[in-house]
């Protein structure tokens, strides 16, 4: 749960992220932790979830906004704004770009869970 707290701080005011680790082509899916812990409702009192919400929706609207994200056949490209081929280790496929999809792990929860029926919040880089 700490760690969840972490990754939130980690956001900054325009959706951008410290690119920390060796799968960074998996773009959004860096936050599956802390959109798991707000799947599972086990966010710390610090954070509110729609906080984590909005926060969560930065980061996919930045990354999303990038050109070239998608090939001429609609799949995603290697990279993590953009197509950013250099990035990729070894094991990189476009099957497993789509990790990206962790970050959607909220979707589960229904329309009256605090996640989805709270105001926007501002996240801790923006308050």
């Amino acid at each position: 749960m700490r760690y969840a707290q972490i990754q939130e701080r980690l956001i900054a005011t325009d959706g951008s992220y410290p690119v920390i680790g060796r799968s960074i082509t998996y773009r959004t899916g860096t936050f599956h932790h802390l959109a798991n812990v707000a799947y599972t409702q086990l966010l710390l009192k610090e954070l509110s979830p729609a906080q984590v919400r909005c926060a969560l929706t930065a980061v996919i609207k930045k990354v999303t906004d990038a050109k070239e994200i998608f090939d001429d056949k609609g799949w995603l490209r290697i990279g993590l704004y953009g197509h950013q081929p250099l990035l990729a280790e070894t094991y990189i496929s476009t099957g497993s770009l789509y990790l990206c999809s962790a970050i959607l792990l909220p979707l589960g929860l229904p329309e009256s869970d605090p996640f989805w029926s709270s105001a926007d919040e501002d996240w801790t880089s923006k308050s």
